[in-house]
């Protein structure tokens, strides 16, 4: 109870005036404070606007302290048309009585320059034997294949067009859990220019994707089919992420996965410059999983693994002193070295174990 609820006090001898005066006056202090207190409130409730230009309103239950964004209009008229929606056409392979068939496939892409470069997953354009894009404005283009590169799960791909507005790349790494995150993307290849949003829920999230270990963004903005290749943006309308996985387990919400677009961006001028990552080294191997270990069954001519002395049917069993047991372990592990780098590998061949060095090569090496 604060000074102005705490009732007056008087003598005891005190007449029946002084009384009516003591809650008169009481009366009045009372409400002055409940005024005091509505201003308060409607202070509390008014919207403020952020450093990010995000207009946000905290609720004036002081139970609850709750902080919620009431509107994202502003960024999302201005990042809607840096993403587009693409659609493929596959051939593939059936089975003796119907032969080969054309299956189609959709998905999301962000704008990286206004002459028509395109960023969007390699899992949504892989194996296309072609690829259409319609634009925020409805307007389609074929577009043209540049480079992947499946370790990361990113693709370059190329429209012929002029004055397209690109996204605004941000800065992943100065991101922080709770961080704002706005997704915007085709999901179920028939819904483009869908926005959620949501926040950054975790970062540095290592997952396993088709035996590739990813460090990724996790958010909780509504993720669906179509939206890979799609753009994650921070609340001043930074691209931060390059949405490409979903946990779609049953019963599990809110797991959505991008890449960091910090993490992205050497990749994709590589992509550009030379349609593959040539900076990256390579061991040289075909590799399969074995419920013992990981096996060689297949070594590449003129390899890094080749020239070290590796054979088909090797079990790896260690790499640059890590013990690794499954495919994407040591691909993890490689992606920490540097073309030129020596590392030692220890391999059992015909029940000895063997310890090789091998020489890092880059693709353009071997």
């Amino acid at each position: 109870m604060n000074q102005y609820n705490q009732p007056p006090r008087f003598r005891q001898k005190s007449s029946a005036g002084k009384w009516i005066l003591g809650l008169l006056c009481a009366a009045l202090l009372g409400g002055a404070a409940g005024y005091g207190g509505s201003l308060l409130a409607m202070k509390t409730t008014e919207p403020s606007k952020s450093q990010s230009g995000v207009n946000i309103t905290q609720g004036s239950s002081p139970a609850t302290g709750r902080v919620e964004a009431v509107d994202v209009s502003d960024v999302v008229n201005a990042v809607r048309p840096t993403v587009v929606e693409i659609t493929t056409e596959s051939v593939t392979s059936g089975n003796s009585l119907f032969g080969q068939y054309v299956s189609q496939g959709a998905g999301s892409g962000v704008i990286m320059s206004s002459d028509g470069y395109i960023i969007t997953n390699n899992h949504v354009v892989e194996g296309a034997r072609s690829i259409a894009v319609r634009t925020a404005d409805g307007t389609e283009y074929d577009a043209k294949l540049v480079g992947t590169d499946p370790s990361t799960d990113l693709a370059v791909i190329k429209v012929d067009a002029q004055d397209l507005q690109p996204a605004t790349f941000g800065n992943s790494n100065d991101l922080k859990v709770g961080s704002a995150a706005i997704a915007i993307g085709n999901p179920l290849g028939s819904l483009g220019g869908t926005v959620t949003t949501g926040i950054i829920s975790a970062l540095d999230r290592e997952i396993v994707i088709d035996n590739e270990t990813m460090v990724l963004l996790q958010t909780d903005a509504a993720i669906n089919p179509g939206n890979s290749g799609g753009g994650l943006f921070d609340a001043s309308g930074n691209l931060i992420g390059i949405v490409n996985a979903k946990q779609s387990a049953s019963g599990i919400e809110g797991l959505g996965f991008a890449i960091p677009i910090s993490d992205a961006v050497d990749v994709l001028q590589e992509l550009i410059e030379n349609g593959a990552v040539t900076s990256r080294p390579l061991l040289g191997v075909s590799l399969q999983e074995m419920n013992d270990g990981i096996y060689i069954m297949q070594v590449s001519e003129g390899g890094s693994a080749a020239e070290a002395g590796l054979q088909t049917g090797d079990k790896i069993l260690s790499f640059d002193g890590h013990e690794v047991d499954s495919v994407a372990h040591l691909k993890q592990q490689l992606r920490k070295h540097r073309i030129g780098d020596v590392v030692s590998m220890e391999v059992e061949r015909d029940g000895r174990t063997k310890t090789v060095d091998v020489t890092m090569k880059g693709q353009d090496q071997r």
